[in-house]
């Protein structure tokens, strides 16, 4: 079996983490939400330009893209920020769905969580799941995180329907 591998995301890659989220995007919300919605999730938050920028751009509210790897090909993408000086949180993470169940979001999430940890501070660890999404809340229950509350899901409006699940765990 092949090793995967967790690393930074380069900036050549920025088409191909577009079309992975992408393909995310289709397989995890089809059901939830209507086409149009997520066809401009996809061109505003998605798009090859701001993931080429973002991959470039790391501070302490953008720790840049972190994906994995095997055989050459991206199979996941992590990615967040700091809140404040104690709290992380977790802004995108999917893996292809035809890779799951082998690991592959477990490898992430530990490397990532050591990053916000030991890198940037955080003591805390936050992140917003889509309300309905069945492949996300049991993954994020089943790693220690907690219910907190509902809101508007980010960059969405009351009619777009789109309620995010947030959820918190200690570091």
């Amino acid at each position: 079996m092949t090793e995967i591998l967790v690393r930074i995301a380069r900036s050549d890659e920025a088409k191909t983490i577009a079309d992975l989220l992408s393909k995310c995007q289709w397989f995890t919300y089809e059901k939830l939400f209507s086409e149009a919605y997520i066809k401009r999730l996809i061109k505003k938050y998605y798009n090859v330009e701001r993931i080429k920028q973002e991959v470039t751009t790391i501070d302490r509210s953008w720790h840049g893209y972190f994906v994995a790897e095997k055989d050459g090909q991206i199979l996941g993408v992590i990615g967040g920020g700091m809140k404040d000086e104690t709290d992380g949180e977790i802004y995108i993470f999917y893996v292809d769905p035809d890779e799951r169940g082998a690991g592959i979001g477990t490898r992430l999430l530990t490397f990532y969580s050591k990053i916000q940890k030991y890198s940037y501070g955080a003591e805390r660890q936050w992140v917003s799941v889509a309300k309905g999404n069945e492949y996300g809340i049991p993954f994020y229950e089943a790693k220690g995180f907690d219910f907190v509350r509902e809101e508007i899901s980010y960059g969405a409006a009351e009619g777009d329907h789109d309620i995010s699940l947030v959820y918190s765990r200690l570091l």
